[in-house]
């Protein structure tokens, strides 16, 4: 191998070195846009924000729960709303976001507390996967089951 062929093929290295550390530092930016979309809907959804609630959420949100019931975004966001079930806690813990293009898989120990307006408290403890995307330059929350555990 020439010195000139060498010096191509370093600077071919380096330039797919410096290509995969970008695409690293993107991935990374978009996990933290990830989690800080889960806690803003994490707030939403302990503050009752219709606004934000449809913000964070694709218009084809499709939300399961933990008991079989599956929403789509009206019917999530009105239900919160109406209060028939507030949440009084939530406590998100052992997170995982795994990046895949503009889709975001995120795993999580979902806890809490709900009540009714009845003054019934229940304590909640379910495992959540949630699908966000970003289809323009913000992260929706597009597809989310919970599990029971």
């Amino acid at each position: 191998m020439t010195s000139g062929s060498r010096r191509d093929v370093l600077a071919g290295a380096a330039v797919l070195a410096g290509v995969a550390l970008a695409a690293g530092e993107a991935a990374a930016q978009d996990q933290a846009a990830v989690a800080q979309a889960v806690d803003a809907l994490t707030k939403a959804m302990l503050e009752v924000d219709r606004e934000k609630l449809l913000a964070l959420t694709a218009a084809q949100l499709s939300y399961g729960h933990s008991a079989g019931r599956i929403e789509n975004r009206q019917q999530f966001v009105d239900y919160l709303v109406s209060r028939a079930s507030a949440f009084r806690k939530i406590e998100l813990s052992e997170q995982t976001i795994g990046m895949v293009g503009n889709t975001a898989i995120v795993r999580h120990l979902f806890v809490g507390e709900t009540e009714t307006p009845q003054g019934q408290v229940s304590p909640v403890r379910i495992g959540v996967l949630q699908v966000w995307q970003k289809p323009g330059s913000d992260w929706q929350l597009l597809a989310r089951q919970a599990y029971r555990l």
